[in-house]
C-alpha cells in the first residue's frame, strides 16, 4: 500500500504498555490508529499469553507514595488520563505501600479497552522491518525481534543500538557521608599530573593480581580504554565531576570478598549470559582476581585523598546523574547481585554506609537505542523522520515508565500532526523527567527508571530542606505544573 493512501493516521508497532498507551492516547485525540502486535503468531521467550499489555516479570508497579519518584509519576499519569493507570487501579490487589495488580485481569482490561476503541484497529502479525507508513511509533520493548532490530540498526547505525543492558546503582547525594568522600576527577587540577602511572607498590599489586588469576595485560588494556573515556568525561564535566570513596587495603579486600560471595540473580531461561568486556558486572570482575577491580574501575591513580595527602589503595567513584548533582551513579558497578545484597555490599563502601539507593543495579538482555544521540524533541528518529520510539526501546526502564513514554510520545505526535507547537510536559514533572532522561547525554547511555535526579530541582529560594520534605515539595510543584499543562494540551 502506498503510505499516502493508508486509512490510518498513525501505525503503532507493539502491544505492550507503551504501545497500548500510545495507541489509546492518539485515538482519544481523534486519530485513526492501527496497532500491530505479533502475538499469537510469535511470542518473545518471556511472554505466555496472547493478551495485550502482558506483565511478564512482576505484578507490582512499585511504590505509591508521592515522596517516591515513581509514585509521583503514577499520580501524574492518573491526572492526565492514562489508560494503563486506570486499568491498574481497577485491577489492584493489596500490596502494602505499592501498587500491585492481578496480572491476568490487568491484561484483560487493557486488551478490552484497546480492541473495543472505535479509533483503533488491532492487527495480529509480526513486523520484520520498519514500516513504510508514516508516522509510525515503534514500541516493541526490550525483546524486540531480531529482524526488526536489524532493520532499526541498519537505519541508525549498529553502534547506536544495544542488545544488553548493564545498569549501575544510583544514590542520593544527601545520603553520602561527605566527611569521608571528596570531589576530584582523575588527573584533574586537585590530583596528580595527567598521565601518572602506578608506582612501585602498584607494580607489586599487579604481580599479585596475576598470581591471583587476573590477566594484567588485559586489565591494562581495559584501563587504557577507561582512561580515554574518563578524559572525555572530564572535558565535558569539569575537574570535580566525580566523588571519590577511598579504601584502605583491608577495606578493599573485604569488599572484593563480599562481591564474590554475594547472592546473584540467576539468568532467566530466555537470557543468554553474554557480557561485554567493557561493561562487566562488578562481581564478575572481582571473581577474575582480587586485584582486578583495583586495576579497573577502582584504580586510584591520579587521585589524592585530602585527608591524608596520599593516594588511597583503591577508590570507588561516583558520577553526577544530573546537572544539580542531586544523585550519583556508582561508576563501573553494574551488577547482578540481588537487591538486598546490593544494599549490604555497597554500604561497605566508605561514605555509603547510610546511602539511599534511588535505583538498584541490574544486568539483563535488552534492546534500546542511544536516545540522546538519535531522538529529537518529539521522540522521533533524526535519521528517519516520521519514525518515533516509545517505551523501553527508547531507554526507559520499568512498566510505569514505559506507559509514561507511550503517553508522552502520543501527545507530542498528536501536536505535531495538528501542526501545533510542541508542548512537552514541564521538566519540573515526572512525565517531563522521562524526556529529560531520553535527552541527557551520557558517556554510555543506559536505560533508567524514573528518579528524582530526572526532575528539575527546587528553586534555591525554598532553602535547604530535609530529603523527605524536599521530595514532597517537588511532588507538590509537579502536580501543580502537570495540572496546568493538562489544561493546555
Amino acid at each position: 500500500m502506498n503510505p499516502s493512501e493508508s486509512p490510518y493516521d498513525v501505525v503503532v508497532v507493539g502491544g505492550g504498555l507503551a504501545g497500548c498507551e500510545a495507541a489509546y492516547q492518539l485515538a482519544q485525540r481523534g486519530l485513526r490508529v492501527r496497532l500491530v502486535e505479533m502475538k499469537p503468531h510469535r511470542r518473545t521467550p518471556a511472554q505466555t499469553s496472547d493478551r495485550l499489555a502482558e506483565l511478564v516479570c512482576s505484578n507490582s508497579l512499585r511504590g505509591a507514595a508521592l515522596s517516591n519518584a515513581v509514585g509521583l509519576l503514577k499520580e501524574e499519569l492518573r491526572r492526565v488520563g492514562s489508560l494503563a493507570l486506570r486499568c491498574a487501579d481497577e485491577t489492584a490487589v493489596p500490596a502494602g505501600g505499592a501498587l500491585a495488580v492481578d496480572r491476568e485481569r490487568f491484561a484483560e482490561a487493557m486488551t478490552r479497552a484497546i480492541e473495543g476503541h472505535p479509533g483503533i484497529t488491532v492487527e495480529r502479525r509480526e513486523v520484520t522491518e520498519i514500516p513504510a507508513e508514516r508516522p509510525v511509533i515503534l514500541a516493541t520493548g526490550p525483546l524486540t525481534s531480531d529482524a526488526l532490530a536489524a532493520s532499526l540498526a541498519a537505519a541508525v547505525g549498529a553502534e547506536h543500538l544495544a542488545y544488553y543492558d548493564a545498569i549501575a546503582p544510583i544514590v542520593s547525594a544527601d545520603s553520602l557521608d561527605w566527611s569521608r568522600v571528596w570531589k576530584q576527577s582523575r588527573y584533574g587540577k586537585g590530583g596528580a599530573a595527567r598521565g601518572e602511572r602506578p608506582g612501585p607498590h602498584a607494580d607489586a599489586a599487579e604481580r599479585r593480581g596475576v598470581a591471583d588469576g587476573g590477566d594484567a595485560a588485559e586489565r591494562r588494556g581495559d584501563a587504557e580504554r577507561r582512561d580515554e573515556a574518563e578524559r572525555r568525561d572530564e572535558a565535558e564535566g569539569g575537574d570535580e565531576a566525580y566523588v571519590n570513596c577511598p579504601f584502605d587495603e583491608a577495606q578493599y579486600r573485604a569488599f572484593v570478598r563480599a562481591l564474590v560471595e554475594a547472592e546473584k540473580v540467576e539468568a532467566r531461561a530466555f537470557e543468554e549470559v553474554r557480557y561485554f568486556e567493557g561493561c562487566l558486572p562488578c562481581e564478575v570482575m572481582a571473581a577474575r582476581g582480587e586485584q582486578t577491580l583495583a586495576y579497573g574501575p577502582m584504580k586510584p591513580v591520579g587521585l589524592t585523598d585530602p585527608r591524608t595527602g596520599r593516594r588511597p589503595y583503591a577508590v570507588l567513584q561516583l558520577r553526577p546523574e544530573d546537572e544539580a548533582a542531586t544523585a550519583y551513579n556508582l561508576v563501573g558497578f553494574q551488577t547482578r547481585m540481588k537487591y538486598a545484597e546490593q544494599l549490604r555490599v555497597f554500604r561497605m563502601v566508605p561514605g555509603l554506609e547510610e546511602a539511599e539507593f534511588l535505583r538498584m543495579g541490574s544486568v539483563h538482555r535488552n534492546t534500546f537505542v542511544d536516545a540522546p544521540a538519535l531522538l529529537g524533541p518529539a521522540m522521533e528518529l533524526r535519521a528517519l523522520p516520521g519514525v518515533h520510539l516509545a517505551g523501553q526501546i527508547a531507554g526507559v526502564e520499568g512498566y510505569v515508565e514505559s506507559a509514561a513514554a507511550g503517553f508522552v510520545c502520543a501527545v507530542l505526535l498528536s501536536q505535531k500532526l495538528r501542526n501545533a507547537p510542541l508542548q512537552p510536559p514541564p521538566p519540573t514533572t515526572a512525565l517531563g523527567g522521562i524526556l529529560t532522561h531520553l535527552g541527557r547525554k551520557q558517556p554510555s547511555y543506559q536505560p533508567s527508571n524514573i528518579t528524582w535526579a530526572h526532575i528539575a530541582p527546587l528553586d534555591p529560594a525554598h532553602g535547604k530542606l530535609r530529603k523527605r520534605a524536599r521530595y514532597e515539595a517537588m511532588a507538590e510543584r509537579a502536580l501543580r505544573d502537570i495540572d496546568a499543562w493538562r489544561a493546555q494540551v
